[in-house]
């Protein structure tokens, strides 16, 4: 009977129980990108994590994607098969594709505080802002930074603590680092990758050259431009004239294996890498900006949150919770000390985290310091054809198999056929 009674009692506070549940969670799935290696999705996992245990009323399933190029495809496929991701990572030169496919919204409509956007470095929000509206937040955000060996500076009998500011120096200093054991080149001068982000590199050298890439309509592209074909002529003679960099194709994902075992003594790369170089390295190395010809300057680069338009409303109201949680100063800050990122924020560069950090490796700001010289990454309608054709044409003079110039000319063409539907 005492048994009995003491079920009784219990079922009924189980019903009571459930009276004062919250109410369920909002399910959101979030595809992204990773373009660096290290482990990135363990880190975005743990951040999930900690945001629904900050969040229960919001349920996030984090989805890696593959790189930027696979995760944009998937995203859209997912989005034309009618199951589409309540928000994504996805370049934030995407944006002009997006909306013409009017697959996503402007935070305008889902922001009460427009203010929020200014906490942000306007470098990184100037691809996000078409025709007055905010399309993206940034998130995993990065310039291009040369990486320099000082054990092999010093061994060359370089300054180990000076990397070169211009064009001219980097040519210089790396004659005297490459090292070649009878025949056989043993360490370059430098690298820069030609696989993968080739349009990335190639505007950057083209705006150190004074050239801009495209028109801020996002309908122009300015491959044929002189000091477009001077960018890629200097980049071709780094190996055919110089010598201090290997002929042909180098990969975006194994060059910074090359530079870990000194197989060159610099490299270009995304600041994204500056994490996986600090825990692997085995010798001194640097961090500076980009040698400069006519200015200094990178391209912005790397991700930002989107949100989906199929999102419920309910979703996306989430979707900005999450976005916000995720972009704060600390948690901004502890992105970009485990990853390299650049930190979105002025105010993640000052929590005490981040300053403690940079002061025992000041590596840290230099791709923040350089927003100074940066411009938008090459952002146009059509951008995954547009970034092939560029991709092309860089491996075609690079391989040797067109001239700069007659590269170039071609991607032009082709850029202009597919741009002319957008003016």
């Amino acid at each position: 009977m005492f048994a009995r009674r003491t079920m009784l009692i219990a079922a009924a506070l189980a019903v009571l129980s459930m009276g004062a549940r919250p109410a369920a969670a909002v399910d959101l799935t979030m595809y992204y990108p990773v373009a660096v290696g290290g482990p990135v999705t363990k880190i975005i996992d743990d951040m999930v994590s900690r945001f629904e245990k900050d969040n229960p009323d919001v349920k996030v399933t984090a989805v890696y994607a593959g790189n930027y190029t696979d995760t944009m495809t998937k995203a859209m496929t997912a989005m034309k098969g009618g199951q589409p991701p309540q928000l994504s990572v996805l370049l934030s030169t995407d944006v002009f594709t997006l909306m013409d496919e009017s697959a996503i919204v402007p935070f305008d409509d889902l922001v009460s505080d427009k203010a929020w956007f200014k906490e942000f470095y306007p470098a990184f929000m100037a691809n996000g802002q078409v025709d007055g509206k905010t399309w993206s937040i940034p998130f995993q955000r990065s310039t291009i930074v040369l990486y320099w060996n000082k054990d092999a500076f010093k061994e060359a009998g370089l300054d180990p603590e000076k990397a070169p500011a211009s064009w001219d120096e980097m040519v210089e200093m790396s004659k005297k680092l490459v090292k070649k054991e009878g025949a056989n080149t043993t360490r370059w001068g430098v690298e820069i990758p030609t696989t993968g982000y080739g349009y990335w590199m190639l505007q950057a050298l083209a705006i150190e050259n004074g050239q801009k890439m495209m028109n801020e309509a996002g309908t122009e592209v300015y491959l044929t431009a002189p000091k477009t074909v001077g960018a890629l002529d200097y980049w071709v003679d780094l190996s055919r004239k110089h010598n201090i960099m290997p002929t042909g194709s180098i990969d975006w994902a194994t060059l910074r294996t090359d530079f870990l075992e000194g197989k060159t003594a610099m490299m270009w790369h995304t600041t994204g890498n500056l994490t996986a170089v600090k825990d692997a390295a085995k010798f001194r190395f640097g961090v500076a900006m980009l040698p400069a010809r006519e200015r200094r300057g990178s391209p912005t680069g790397g991700g930002s949150f989107y949100i989906f338009k199929n999102a419920s409303a309910e979703q996306q109201k989430a979707a900005v919770k999450f976005i916000q949680w995720m972009t704060a100063p600390e948690r901004a800050a502890e992105w970009s000390m485990k990853t390299g990122y650049v930190a979105v924020s002025p105010a993640a560069y000052k929590t005490k985290a981040m300053e403690d950090y940079a002061k025992g490796f000041p590596q840290a700001t230099v791709a923040r310091d350089q927003l100074e010289h940066a411009v938008p990454e090459l952002s146009v309608h059509e951008n995954g054809r547009i970034y092939k054709f560029v991709n092309d044409a860089v491996q075609a003079a690079v391989t040797g198999s067109q001239k700069p110039q007659e590269a170039l000319a071609a991607a032009q063409a082709q850029s202009d056929r597919v741009l002319r539907a957008a003016k």
